[in-house]
Order: structure tokens, then sequence, then C-alpha cells
């Protein structure tokens, strides 16, 4: 007993001792890439001995510890016999708690009666396909799906399209404001005040956002481009 308590001692050493030494990697690793100018935003230990997955904004790079060795790329875990994607599993979490923490105030939402679904947009008034989803949304409450709208005009901060998305933020009635901003049926009157626009392009920037339509779950699954409803809902079902 009295030499099984001494093994199980040495190995808690041994176990404590390899998390410490994962710690100082961790942070000469982040020291190295943050000389290099790389912003890192996280970094964690992988299954593979010696390699780190370093998050920077919605791109996960793996590491070795030292930063000589740098693998572009998603990992996969074939132990299960059907391969899970480990990169996708990662950022997806990390979406779901960006998106998830932008408070109701901060969005202009259209609500389904019969509600099922959620889906966040990001949206540039300008946006040909913003315009068509825009146009069936009818469809989209009927499926029970409520829209979340975030604003991204894609011509960036002081363009025509930021200032659209400032006017329709400040409108009395954002709702028909959005409205008749992107199907042309009404006027829009030019408003300034405080507004979210500038952090939704912000939080769109970290979570990846490349062109709009840009639609994301409350789980962390992204929907690039337009979807119709009923493709949309199915694909919700499965979330």
């Amino acid at each position: 007993m009295k030499k099984i308590s001494q093994i199980l001692g040495l190995l808690a050493v041994l176990f404590a001792t390899t998390q410490v030494i994962a710690k100082d990697n961790t942070a000469t690793l982040r020291d190295i890439l943050q000389k290099r100018g790389m912003q890192v935003d996280d970094i964690q230990s992988t299954a593979i001995s010696g390699l780190y997955a370093v998050r920077e904004g919605s791109q996960i790079l793996y590491f070795s510890a030292d930063a000589r060795y740098l693998i572009h790329g998603e990992m996969y875990d074939l132990s299960s016999g059907e391969p899970e994607n480990l990169t996708e599993k990662s950022l997806k979490s990390i979406r779901q708690q960006l998106i998830n923490k932008v408070p109701a105030n901060e969005l202009i939402i259209f609500k389904a009666e019969n509600e099922k679904y959620r889906i966040n947009v990001f949206t540039d008034i300008d946006c040909g396909y913003c315009r068509k989803l825009h146009g069936e949304m009818a469809d989209y409450l009927a499926e029970g799906i409520t829209v979340q709208y975030l604003c991204f005009p894609r011509a960036g901060e002081n363009s025509d399209s930021y200032n659209k998305a400032v006017s329709v933020w400040c409108a009395d009635d954002q709702n028909q404001a959005i409205t008749a901003a992107k199907m042309g049926t009404g006027k829009l009157d030019k408003k300034t005040c405080k507004n979210p626009v500038a952090e939704h392009m912000k939080l769109g920037e970290k979570l990846g956002v490349r062109g709009t339509p840009m639609m994301i779950t409350e789980n962390g699954t992204i929907f690039p481009g337009y979807m119709p409803a009923k493709q949309l809902a199915q694909a919700l079902s499965q979330d």
C-alpha cells in the first residue's frame, strides 16, 4: 500500500509539473507572437503534445511552443469514426459567446409570433441580397424565424451606407425605417444619435464577416449569404 501511495504521489507531481510547463509554454508563445506583431486573443494546448491553438480574431492557427512551426488549416479528431472538426468547434463556441453578448436593445428585431428560432443577421442597407432577404421577411416570420439585424455597412465608417445605417438606428420606428431604406418604400430622414453601428462593425470583423448578409445562430453556427426561408428553417432545425 505504501508503494502504491508513493507511485500515486509521484504521478500527481508529474501531472502538476506538466501543467506548469504547458502554462509556461503558452506564456512564452504569446510573448514571441506578440513581438512579431500578431494579435493573440487566446492560446490553448491541443490534444497533440507540443502543439498549441492560437486564436487571432476569427482565425485559429496551430503553432509549436517555440513558434518555429505553423500549421494553417483545420484539425479533425478521427477517434469516433465520424470526423469531428475541432477547429470549427472552437470557433463556433467563440462566435456563440460573442453574438449572445449583444443586448436586445442594440438590435433591430423583426419578431415572429410563433417564434421557433432566432437568427442574427449582419446586414448592409445597400447590399442586393440583403434587400432580397428583407423583401421576404414575411416568409421568415411565417417559418417562426425571428430576424435580429446588426449593421455592417461594407463601405466602412462615414460612407453613405454607414450614414444610412445610423439614420435607421436613430429613427423613431427602426423597423419601418430599415424597410424604407432597403426597399425604397419611403423617405429615410437623415438623423444622428448615440448608436451601436461602429460596434456592430467591430463585432462583425471579430466574427469574420466578409460579406453580407451573414447569418449567425445563437449556437454560433454561420450561414453565409442569402438563404430562402424554408431552407433556413430546415438548417436551423438541425443546428
